[in-house]
């Protein structure tokens, strides 16, 4: 069903934040005037996806350039990704687990334990325990997290009235050589299993490929994007739609490539979700 290669991607731009909205030309923004949390349920109800451009998350978290900075230092902090590795891949991650409701929008932490993927999502650990580190104190202390996670807690009544969410939070880092491509998804395509999975680029240096692709329920491309600008959101209404991500590589041989991303998915009141 799926393409079994994505279209050779534009090597990644890298660098500054664009925290103006004039200079930026991402396909499925919120149109000027319009709240992006409206446009990213009007679209999920609609086409199954949404691209958020920086400029758009970035005012919907009140965030500046020092802000992201900090928020972005956490990934310096991730734990190897042993199971990753197990599939030559240099990954690094953590993972929380959270309850968020929706009347108030409370958002309260749920014991950590041992992840496990749903039946009909990420094939490569179906029905395995997967032990990652926890997610450290000072990221659960970063206003923007919360504010990220309220953000997506905000759209996901569009997908189902559950008053109450089950919420996974997964911090990424890709990393590739000259000789060890980076891939982000070394499942390939596949569903997270769950309701809404949102992927949010927090950073890029030295890489070139990284291109996200989302799919319809008939192996129809919806999108296909190369995520450039940190704060950058790509959601999708996983119950529908499938995603993968191409390899990375470095632009600079000579120099490690690493692509940092913080997934984020909501289900309702299920026992386990994520990618």
């Amino acid at each position: 069903m799926w393409a079994a290669a994505w279209s050779a991607p534009a090597t990644v731009a890298l660098g500054a934040v664009l925290a103006d909205s004039e200079s930026m030309t991402v396909a499925g923004g919120a149109e000027s005037g319009t709240d992006p949390v409206d446009a990213a349920r009007r679209a999920l109800a609609s086409v199954g996806t949404f691209l958020m451009p920086a400029a758009d998350l970035w005012r919907s978290l009140g965030a500046d350039a020092d802000a992201w900075v900090r928020f972005s230092a956490h990934w310096e902090e991730l734990e190897p990704d042993p199971y990753a590795a197990e599939q030559g891949v240099h990954r690094l991650r953590s993972y929380g687990r959270f309850r968020y409701r929706t009347a108030d929008g409370a958002l309260e932490p749920a014991a950590h334990r041992d992840f496990v993927q749903p039946d009909g999502s990420n094939v490569l650990y179906l029905a395995r325990d997967r032990r990652f580190e926890p997610l450290r104190a000072a990221f659960l202390e970063d206003p923007l997290f919360e504010r990220t996670v309220k953000l997506v807690g905000r759209i996901a009544p569009v997908l189902d009235e559950a008053p109450e969410w089950t919420v996974w939070v997964h911090p990424f880092r890709v990393v590739a050589s000259a000789d060890n491509e980076g891939r982000p998804t070394p499942e390939g395509v596949h569903r997270d299993g769950v309701t809404l999975v949102g992927s949010l680029l927090i950073g890029v240096d030295n890489a070139a490929g990284g291109e996200s692709s989302v799919f319809g329920p008939d192996g129809e491309r919806l999108v296909t994007t190369t995520l450039r600008e940190p704060g950058t959101f790509l959601l999708g209404d996983d119950r529908c739609t499938w995603h993968g991500v191409s390899p990375i590589r470095p632009v600079d041989p000579g120099k490690p490539a690493r692509r940092d991303v913080l997934v984020v998915t909501f289900a309702p009141s299920a026992p386990c979700g994520g990618t």
